[in-house]
């Protein structure tokens, strides 16, 4: 009886363990950018999912005089699968910008990106993600202990990121105080790409720090969730 109730135990915890990595069916977070600590932008993240496929939806606008250079706009629609996100279409549109698009045939294995010229076809690399899908791929799956290995198709080229884990701490944010799971990327040249993700609630991501060769800073900071955790 007491290995039954073992059993069953397990089987519970570890059903809550999946329920409590699942992000929610639809989730928006709006987002402070800031350059070097001062406002530059507001940024927002719409996530929508059934279980099967998924559409993420991310537009950019400056603040003050940056707000005269238009919306950015990216989105990303694929697949949810048991490894987790398979994407299909990439768009990212800006203004005085030529279209860039990924688009991942996963059947045929092939990867066609176009940007300023013809289409390129090329193999779909190892875990490949876009620049969208990346950030939301660990709601997905949940991060291990090991790093997190992707290469990331924007229309323009693939890049390889690897990202270790640098452990939980505390984070505060604007929209308020989390238990996160901090990555961070680094290069040989002096850049850094490092997320915290909201480790009590499918590790969305509440802050994405970008820090360039020059030392420049851009960090965006989840300032409201909604539904709320």
């Amino acid at each position: 009886m007491r290995r039954w109730c073992t059993a069953i135990a397990s089987s519970l915890l570890v059903v809550a363990c999946d329920v409590h990595a699942a992000p929610p069916e639809r989730v928006v977070i709006d987002y402070e950018v800031r350059y070097n600590g001062s406002a530059m932008a507001t940024a927002k993240h719409v996530l929508e999912h059934d279980g099967k496929t998924y559409r993420l939806v991310e537009t950019w606008e400056g603040s003050g005089l940056l707000s005269l250079l238009g919306e950015v706009r990216r989105t990303s629609e694929g697949m949810v699968t048991p490894d987790g996100l398979r994407p299909l279409v990439y768009e990212d549109r800006r203004p005085r910008r030529d279209l860039a698009t990924a688009r991942f045939s996963w059947k045929e294995r092939t990867l066609i990106q176009q940007f300023r010229g013809a289409p390129r076809t090329e193999p779909i690399p190892p875990n490949a993600q876009d620049r969208l899908s990346l950030v939301f791929a660990p709601a997905f799956k949940v991060p291990g202990k090991g790093p997190l290995d992707f290469h990331v198709a924007d229309g323009k080229g693939v890049a390889h990121y690897v990202f270790e884990i640098a452990g939980r701490e505390r984070l505060r944010v604007p929209a308020g105080e989390f238990d996160a799971l901090h990555l961070v990327k680094r290069d040989n040249d002096g850049r850094a790409t490092e997320w915290w993700l909201d480790a009590g609630h499918a590790y969305l991501p509440l802050r994405v720090l970008v820090v360039r060769k020059d030392g420049t800073r851009i960090d965006q900071l989840a300032a409201r969730i909604t539904p709320a955790p």
